[in-house]
């Protein structure tokens, strides 16, 4: 799906748009409309209920939006958490280094310092796209919004860059209020903030996000799998030293590029969701291993997750799974002088930390640009009917009292249990055509022959499956019953421990 298409769906549609569109918006910021806002829950359900709920110890978090400034100096952030910043001396147009640089072919590692960048910059004699104005020397830009707390503004604190800085800090409460049990798993799905150079590619890049992230915490000389149900599973891996991405089993992973069972498995996990559950064709799926420069410094193993998304040009990050060993904790032992290290089976040690991190405004994105279907007939959005915002839409065929009367109450019954919306404007095509272009997988209408007591079809209707537009004729009384088995979702059938 190309950028233009998704971007007029998705206004017209009641998806996503810039935030204050009104007043022309402004660049990073997006608001969810009704379709969106349900759409981006119903992947944080299914993120919920595979990660999360399916783990022994594992449990969801809410924490602060705004934290103070010591925490976020002891995390590195606010040092390290940085974007070379670039501004031409003519016009004034300010860039994110690396970005521009890419985007003029010339290639850049992501570690890149300030000076390294001029070195390149110099050398390949780069010019502003704008003007073609010379460049200035380039200069870290801290990405975290400051904030000043109290009447006097003169405590200093910053809304938080990341999720994971309040599950770390809230490791060592969660840990013995838990009864002292490892591994734990902290998971908070909530807001970043981050004050990009260069927001773009729609959901892709924002200055205000949604994070979901797994944090866990673990013994590293106990933590074990028996890799048996998913040993066998081929993953695409584009390895770090690799010239392109390979189709590899778990257990190549293991014995080959000496990858820890607990990291392999966790990549199988991911795999599954995408694959599986988010229905992302294999080939459109992959792990892509960062390493020298590009791999965060506290990362002893660091994969991207990514999605091949026309709309974004190719694959591109969508998450990552990020062995960050006990850097987290030691920081945050240091910086508040409380000793986080555990006692456990007669040692006492730092925990270590397997982050599973996901952006769920970019895998919303990306679920609108992968389903998406536009034939010279219809425009359809192909999600799982899981994951679709309505389940169903309810119309009555025409406009009769009797007919209307049943159909709502059809409505007002399965919405109980379902999210259905009613529709009774303009011809039974249009609202077809509606409800294709939001992924609602079942098309609920209410005829003649449902009010008719002389009819054979007396007290059914009939129901226009989405994908294949075949229509078949249901019992109102089973309607509930027909709609749960195709739209409820077990993730426990999907999950490795249950296999």
């Amino acid at each position: 799906m190309n950028l233009d298409d998704l971007v007029a769906l998705a206004k017209s549609r009641g998806l996503f748009w810039p935030a204050a569109e009104i007043y022309g918006g402004s660049a990073g910021f997006y608001d969810y409309g009704h379709v969106g806002a349900l759409l981006k829950k119903r992947f944080e359900n299914v993120w919920t209920s595979y990660f999360v709920d399916q783990g022994d110890n594992y449990y969801i978090l809410d924490a602060a939006h705004i934290l103070p400034e010591k925490p976020l100096i002891a995390s590195g952030h606010a040092a390290l958490f940085n974007d070379i910043l670039i501004q031409c001396t003519k016009c004034k147009t300010y860039f994110r280094a690396d970005v521009l640089l890419s985007e003029l072919g010339v290639k850049v590692s992501e570690g890149a310092t300030a000076a390294q960048i001029d070195e390149l910059i110099e050398k390949e004699h780069v010019k502003c796209p704008k003007c073609k104005g010379a460049m200035a020397k380039t200069k870290p830009f801290n990405m975290m919004f400051d904030v000043y707390l109290g009447p006097e503004r003169s405590e200093k604190g910053y809304l938080r860059p990341e999720t994971a800085q309040s599950v770390y800090l809230n490791f060592f409460r969660e840990f013995n209020i838990l009864r002292k049990k490892l591994p734990m798993g902290l998971a908070l799905i909530g807001k970043a903030y981050r004050n990009e150079i260069s927001p773009r590619q729609g959901l892709y890049r924002m200055r205000e996000l949604t994070q979901a992230e797994l944090q866990i915490f673990f013994d590293p000389e106990t933590w074990d799998f028996d890799l048996g149900k998913v040993s066998d599973r081929k993953l695409n891996v584009f390895f770090y030293e690799a010239k392109d991405a390979q189709r590899i089993t778990v257990k190549e992973i293991v014995e080959r590029h000496k990858v820890p069972k607990f990291y392999a498995y966790h990549m199988a996990l991911i795999d599954i969701f995408y694959t599986d559950i988010l229905k992302i064709p294999e080939s459109k799926f992959r792990f892509f291993e960062k390493g020298g420069d590009s791999k965060a410094f506290y990362n002893k193993l660091h994969m991207d997750i990514e999605v091949d998304v026309e709309s974004w040009g190719g694959f591109k990050e969508v998450g990552g799974l990020h062995y960050r060993t006990d850097y987290d904790l030691k920081s945050h032992s240091k910086g508040s002088n409380q000793d986080l290290s555990v006692n456990m089976n007669g040692r006492k040690f730092m925990p270590n930390v397997l982050e599973l991190s996901f952006g769920v405004d970019r895998n919303v994105w990306m679920l609108v640009d992968l389903h998406f279907e536009k034939s010279e007939d219809r425009t359809v959005l192909k999600l799982p009917a899981y994951l679709a915002p309505f389940s169903a839409g309810v119309f009555p065929l025409q406009h009769d009292e009797n007919i209307e009367r049943v159909a709502q109450s059809i409505h007002k019954r399965l919405r109980t249990e379902f999210k259905v919306e009613y529709d009774d404007a303009g011809s039974i095509g249009r609202r077809y055509a509606r409800m294709d272009e939001i992924g609602t997988p079942f098309c609920i209408t209410v005829d003649f022959d449902t009010v008719e007591k002389s009819s054979p079809n007396h007290e059914t209707v009939t129901v226009r499956f989405r994908d294949e537009k075949k229509q078949e004729r249901v019992k109102i009384s089973d309607l509930n019953q027909f709609l749960y088995g195709h739209v409820h979702h077990d993730s426990s059938k999907s999950h490795p421990s249950f296999m």
